[in-house]
């Protein structure tokens, strides 16, 4: 059965998000610099409402995803802090200057988080070599990676998304998102054949999902 993820930046979306079918919440703060960590108060008013998974972005600022020490330091204290609000997982990516996977720093974020599974998010879209990128990700024990295949959007990445899914062969999650539609999900899924896929389902430049396109978007992800 296919699953879709659906990218909350407020409470409103992930309600809906629930009512139309999705499967996963990813809770984000400021859809302005691609999603940050949301407030505790956010976060636990979503969690009593839902009664679906509920992915919560640990991302101290927008910018790139080379991270100061303190700012690592604040990112082990969120996850501890949020471990205990009932949530189902977390979104988190850390890079080297050098845009290679920061094996060291993830994994320890990893081994912070457990038992929580673990998504890398789209930091993984800045990386230089895809291939070893996806093996340092899987030796730092994440469960999902979230990409567009390094490009703009998921349609002009599906090359890389395909042969990133083949690649990982089982060994972890490869879920396309970024510029992910109703409209071209079938392309998509037919050429890339995830499991997962992520999308806001914002249509009208707002930063509210909209409920007949989550629906559209499972509706052909099941057909």
């Amino acid at each position: 059965m296919k699953k879709i993820e659906i990218a909350c930046f407020n409470i409103e979306s992930a309600l809906i998000a629930q009512k139309a079918g999705a499967d996963r919440v990813e809770l984000c703060a400021d859809m302005s610099v691609g999603g940050t960590t949301p407030t505790i108060e956010i976060i636990q008013q979503v969690r009593e409402h839902l009664t679906i998974d509920l992915y919560v972005m640990i991302r101290p600022r927008g910018g790139n995803f080379v991270y100061s020490e303190a700012e690592f330091e604040q990112m082990k204290s969120e996850i501890e802090t949020i471990k205990k609000l009932g949530v189902n997982g977390f979104v988190f990516g850390i890079l080297n200057e050098d845009k290679t996977i920061n094996i060291e720093q993830n994994k320890a974020l990893v081994e912070f988080a457990k038992p929580f599974p673990c998504t890398f998010h789209r930091a993984f879209d800045a990386v230089l070599n895809v291939e070893k990128a996806l093996e340092d990700v899987i030796s730092c024990g994440f469960s999902t990676i979230l990409t567009s295949g390094t490009f703009p959007n998921v349609i002009e990445g599906k090359e890389v998304l395909k042969q990133l899914v083949n690649q990982a062969n089982n060994r972890i999650k490869i879920m396309p998102g970024g510029g992910l539609r109703s409209i071209n999900i079938s392309e998509l899924n037919e050429t890339v054949k995830a499991n997962w896929y992520h999308s806001s389902a914002i249509t009208d430049g707002s930063e509210i999902a909209n409920p007949e396109e989550i629906i559209q978007l499972k509706n052909k992800l099941q057909s």
